[in-house]
């Protein structure tokens, strides 16, 4: 999928939880959403354009994809 359209779900989807919590807590939804519903490969997508420097995310976009790069790197067990 290109990077654009990744983007433009991630800040569709913030644009959701962004006024019905705080911006830590819309974070955790919006990962919360991408971990249940979008494909491994999606997710591994949208963390690299995040660590490219990519992309124009939204606060809580860019706080939620965080978020997942940070529990991709936690170690198993």
């Amino acid at each position: 999928m290109h990077a654009e359209q990744l983007v433009q779900m991630v800040n569709d989807i913030s644009a959701f939880f962004a006024p019905q919590f705080p911006e830590a807590e819309a974070a955790a939804e919006v990962a919360g959403h991408l971990k249940r519903q979008w494909e491994k490969r999606m997710r591994l997508q949208i963390v690299e354009i995040l660590n490219s420097g990519e992309g124009a995310f939204s606060p809580v976009g860019r706080a939620a994809i965080a978020l997942l790069a940070a529990e991709a790197t936690r170690p198993a067990g």
